[in-house]
């Protein structure tokens, strides 16, 4: 019988060859939000995956909506020549069948921060730091930048930059995009009870936090071509009493399926610093799993699952239909080819690296106890 994980799937209309994805992951390496030479060979990396699907790095829909200096943005002209120009020879190279997209996103109150590997922590006065905003003017934590609670019109300019740079999307090519909502960036702002205390109609019940999140993507998905798939990388909790719970994500994962979204990546956590998070193999795809079944909506498992077994075992379980790995393919870049070893199922070699097949074939695990054993 032949393996799931490298089975095909439809995604609201774009096939993909197999089920594992390449889940966005920053770089922190752009001038101005636009991509460069690092950007080019990581992309590279990934086109000769293997991944069926491969999602680039959160993209800010406006300069002040990035989290870094360093990071990717899909706001400009510039933004939009750099990474097609970087896009064109990573697909070029990607074995036949495999789907591009880009995460868009806004980092809210999590934005003008220093580059990851210098700490994260916010910029400081002579550091070159810019105004953050977020539904409410409550700070990330301690000692973080205090932000503008975005008035109407101001929620209105967000949401249009959204639509902006999902229009740029399509005409670079992009396969499909992906909405940011999770991890205490903007739109996850806007849902989580932990940073939204409005009292107009962007806050308070579910109905209302959830507004901005139906409201981009609505916008989103009237900017893009019917034929092109629209997802959302999602926060599943905010693994903190009186945040947001996976019984309101399955309640806003279902609004997003009306407005015609096609996947959601079940991630958690992210709004609240001192947040007790249980991280662990597969600590996140009970989330995945509820929403899967109870939106009923293609779901995509993530979050330190990089032992293919495990990976083929959460889908013959039915607990999600996609699994993405992030860090797993900055650790092995050929974590795919390993995987079809392990599973039996051919791998999707580029031609001039067929010869190492046999040598992939030996470094495969084969059980989860040989990987343990290792």
């Amino acid at each position: 019988m032949s393996s799931l994980l490298f089975s095909p799937l439809d995604v609201g209309g774009m096939p993909v060859p197999n089920r594992v994805a390449v889940a966005p992951m920053c770089q922190y390496s752009a001038d101005d939000g636009c991509p460069n030479d690092w950007h080019l060979q990581h992309w590279m990396m990934l086109a000769m995956s293997g991944a069926g699907m491969i999602t680039l790095e959160a993209s800010g829909v406006e300069r002040r909506g990035r989290i870094t200096h360093g990071c990717v943005g899909l706001y400009s002209d510039a933004n939009e020549a750099a990474i097609a120009a970087r896009l064109t020879p990573a697909r070029r190279i990607a074995p036949v069948g495999t789907k591009f997209g880009i995460q868009l996103a806004h980092a809210g109150r999590k934005a003008s921060t220093h580059l990851q590997w210098l700490g994260g922590s916010p910029l400081l006065e002579g550091q070159d730091p810019w105004p953050t905003v977020a539904p409410s003017a409550i700070p990330q934590a301690a000692g973080w930048q205090m932000p503008e609670a975005l008035d109407d019109a101001g929620i209105e300019q967000v949401i249009a930059a959204f639509a902006a740079a999902a229009q740029r999307a399509a005409r670079i090519g992009f396969d499909f995009v992906e909405l940011h909502c999770a991890h205490g960036y903007l739109i996850h702002e806007f849902l989580s009870p932990v940073a939204n205390k409005r009292t107009d109609k962007w806050g308070g019940s579910l109905e209302n936090r959830m507004r901005f999140i139906l409201a981009v993507a609505s916008a989103v998905r009237q900017a893009l071509p019917a034929s092109m798939p629209l997802g959302a990388r999602l926060s599943a909790t905010d693994w903190v009493s009186g945040g947001f719970n996976p019984d309101e994500a399955v309640m806003v994962a279902r609004a997003l399926k009306a407005e015609g979204l096609a996947f959601i990546c079940a991630s958690s956590g992210g709004v609240d610093q001192n947040a007790k998070v249980a991280i662990g193999p597969s600590f996140q795809v009970p989330f995945a799993d509820k929403i899967r079944r109870e939106a009923a909506i293609i779901s995509r498992a993530v979050g330190q699952i990089d032992d293919p077994l495990l990976a083929e075992e959460i889908l013959a379980e039915a607990q999600a239909d996609i699994i993405a790995l992030g860090r797993a393919f900055l650790a092995d870049p050929r974590w795919v080819w390993r995987a079809a070893s392990a599973l039996g199922e051919p791998a999707r070699l580029v031609d001039q690296y067929h010869r190492a097949a046999s040598l992939i074939a030996r470094w495969a695990p084969r059980t989860i106890s040989e990987r343990e054993d290792a």
